[in-house]
C-alpha cells in the first residue's frame, strides 16, 4: 500500500489534475493507493479573502466549514479524472475518512483515525481520494488542521493504514541543501534524516511541515518528497539518522524571513517575571522562537529579547508593553528588519568547530549577527534582512554544500 499527497500547485488546473490522476493510476496498478489532495492553487486564500468581505471576524466554526470546501472540490475532480482513465476511485471528506480531531477550529490535531471505511473501499479495488487539511470533532463539527494540514493528513493516514511509503508530491524535486531559487549551486539531497528534516522545517524550509515530519519520525514511516511534474525523479527519502552514514557536518542552510525581534529592557530580575511576560504572549496564542536574557552589572534587572513570526509582531508588542508597565520595566522595542539563517546537520553534534567557522565567515563578509540559538543539530543566527540572502550564499560556499 502507498499513500500519495498532492499539494495545491499540483492540482491548480484541469491539466494538472489529469497529470496527478495519471501518477495515481500508475501507482494503483502495483497495489492499493490512498491519494491525499489539497485545495486547488490559491483556493484557500481566496476563501479566506471572501470570508473577510462578509465578516471581519467570522465565527471559527463557520470559517472551517467554508475552508473545507476547497479540498472537497479538488478530491471530486481528481476522482472524476481517475474514473475517466478507467481507475475506479471514490472521494472522501475528512469526516467520511474517519479522521477524528480535537474540538478546536483552524488548528486542530488528529486524535484518532477509524480506517474501517477506507479499508473496505481499498479491499474492493477502489482508489481512495482523501481530502487533506480537515477532520471532524467528537461533536460532529468540521475542523481544519491549520498550516501543513494536508502533509499531516497524509502521514497520519499512512501510519494508521500501515502503508509501505508516503510520497509527498510538490513542485520541486525534493529537499535541497539550500533554496535553489536563491543559490544556483544548491544540491538535491537523495536522503535526509527525520531529525535534520524536522529542524529544517522548523526554521523555515517550506517543503514539509514540522507536524508531518514529527509524525513520520514517531512511526518510523518511509517518506519521499517528489516532484509532481518530473515522475522519473526519485526525490529525497526521509529516514532515521541511524540508517545513514554521517559524513558531513552540515546538510543544508535555511532562510526564514518571517521573523521579528522584540525586547523588554530592564525588567526586574525576580522569580515569576519571565512567566508573566511569556504568559501574556501565550494568551494571545503567539509562539516564541529564540530567547536571550542578558543581565546588567547590578544584577537587579534583565533585558529579555526574543523572536516571533512577523505577523504576530504588533500583537506581541502590545502584550509586551502591558507587561512592561506592570513590571515597571524601562521600555520595549520591536525590530522587523531581521531574518533567521540556520544550518542543519546530524553531524553538528560532533563538530564544535562548525559554529566558529560559520560566525567567522559571516564576520568577514561584513554581516552582523544579532542573536544566536543552537540545538544538537542546528545553529541559527538572526541577521538584518538585507544581509540574509548573502549570508545563505556565504555559508553554502563555506561548507561546500554543492558537492
Amino acid at each position: 500500500m502507498i499513500v500519495q499527497k498532492f499539494g495545491g500547485t499540483s492540482v491548480k488546473s484541469a491539466a494538472r489534475i489529469n497529470n496527478v490522476a495519471g501518477i495515481i493510476s500508475d501507482a494503483a496498478r502495483a497495489g492499493p493507493v490512498v491519494a491525499v489532495v489539497s485545495a486547488m492553487g490559491d483556493t484557500t486564500d481566496y476563501l479566506l479573502k471572501l470570508s473577510k468581505q462578509i465578516s471581519p471576524k467570522p465565527p471559527a466554526r463557520e470559517l472551517d466549514a467554508l475552508l473545507a470546501t476547497g479540498e472537497q472540490i479538488s478530491i471530486a475532480l481528481v476522482a472524476m479524472a481517475l474514473n475517466q482513465m478507467g481507475a475506479r476511485a471514490i472521494s472522501l471528506t475528512g469526516s467520511q475518512l474517519g479522521i477524528l480531531t480535537e474540538s478546536v477550529h483552524s488548528a486542530a490535531r488528529i486524535v484518532d483515525i477509524n480506517t474501517d471505511r477506507i479499508t473496505r473501499y481499498l479491499d474492493e479495488g477502489l482508489v481512495v481520494v482523501a481530502a487533506g487539511f480537515q477532520g471532524v470533532s467528537s461533536e460532529g463539527h468540521v475542523t481544519t488542521l491549520g498550516r501543513g494540514g494536508s502533509d499531516t493528513t497524509a502521514v497520519a493516514l499512512a501510519a494508521a493504514l500501515g502503508a509501505e511509503t508516503c510520497d509527498i508530491y510538490t513542485d520541486v524535486n525534493g529537499v535541497y541543501s539550500a533554496d535553489p531559487n536563491m543559490v544556483a549551486t544548491a544540491r538535491l539531497l537523495d536522503r535526509i534524516s527525520y531529525e535534520e528534516m524536522l529542524e529544517m522545517a522548523r526554521v523555515g524550509a517550506q517543503v514539509l511541515h514540522p507536524r508531518a515530519v514529527e509524525l513520520a519520525r514517531k512511526n518510523r514511516l518511509r517518506v519521499r518528497v517528489r516532484n509532481t511534474f518530473d515522475r522519473n525523479n526519485t526525490g529525497t527519502l526521509l529516514t532515521g539518522a541511524g540508517e545513514m552514514e554521517i559524513y558531513r557536518p552540515v546538510s543544508g542552510v535555511v532562510l526564514d524571513r518571517d521573523q521579528a525581534r522584540l525586547a523588554i529592557f530592564k525588567a526586574p530580575d525576580q522569580p515569576g517575571v519571565a512567566g508573566l511576560i511569556f504568559g501574556a504572549l501565550a494568551e494571545r496564542r503567539i509562539g516564541v522562537d529564540m530567547i536571550i536574557q542578558a543581565f546588567h552589572e547590578d544584577r537587579s534587572v534583565n533585558d529579555i529579547t526574543f523572536t516571533v513570526r512577523r505577523d504576530d509582531a504588533q500583537s506581541a508588542f502590545e502584550a509586551l508593553e502591558a507587561a512592561a508597565k506592570e513590571l515597571s520595566a524601562e521600555g520595549v522595542s520591536v525590530d522587523e528588519d531581521v531574518a533567521k539563517v540556520s544550518i542543519v546537520g546530524a553531524g553538528l553534534m560532533d563538530r564544535p568547530d562548525v559554529a566558529s567557522k560559520m560566525f567567522t565567515a559571516l564576520g568577514r563578509a561584513g554581516i552582523n549577527i544579532k542573536m544566536i540559538s543552537t540545538s544538537e543539530i542546528r545553529i541559527s543566527a538572526i541577521v538584518s534582512e538585507k544581509d540574509a540572502e548573502r549570508a545563505v550564499k556565504v555559508i553554502h560556499d563555506l561548507f561546500h554544500l554543492d558537492e
